[in-house]
């Protein structure tokens, strides 16, 4: 039996955000400026969200957490454990002034960004092993602990 860590509620709030953005701060608009040139969009309010792919090893006892980060530095991005919930965030910084001119459409995450999911209980943070390559932060933990392991109790007659 596989066991997936997964938080529904992470999704509804995914939802109820996307639908309320939709329908009260359209991302699709384009505003103009004088000129006719278009200006920035209404932007989606709170921490952005990085694209997360979760993927299990079972030869190696390990779950993989995948999240895409293009363009962000390994010194802007925090890992931080607290209460079996690792939490991802950092800063896209940009080298370009937001206000400037020569943008037509700018639709690249410029901001600060978080994303939280839920370890197996027991995992030690010492555990957790991190790297950042190509965009790509790859976050690894076990699975099961050895202590969570299923043991066989025998029994006396």
């Amino acid at each position: 039996m596989s066991i997936l860590y997964y938080d529904p509620f992470t999704e509804f709030d995914r939802l109820f955000d996307d639908a309320f953005a939709t329908r009260f701060l359209p991302s699709t608009t384009v505003e103009t400026t004088e000129g006719g040139r278009a200006g920035r969009g209404t932007q989606r309010r709170g921490p952005w969200r990085p694209r997360l792919d979760l993927h299990e090893n079972k030869e190696a006892n390990t779950v993989s957490a995948v999240f895409e980060l293009p363009g962000v530095k390994s010194e802007d991005v925090n890992i931080d454990i607290h209460q079996n919930r690792l939490t991802v965030s950092g800063e896209f910084k940009a080298d370009i002034p937001p206000d400037d001119p020569g943008y037509v459409v700018r639709e690249r995450p410029r901001d600060k960004f978080s994303r939280t999911i839920n370890l197996p209980a027991g995992v030690k943070p010492e555990d957790v092993k991190a790297k950042l390559e190509n965009g790509l932060l790859i976050v690894s933990f076990p699975k099961v602990t050895p202590e969570q392991e299923p043991r066989r109790v025998a029994i006396s007659s």
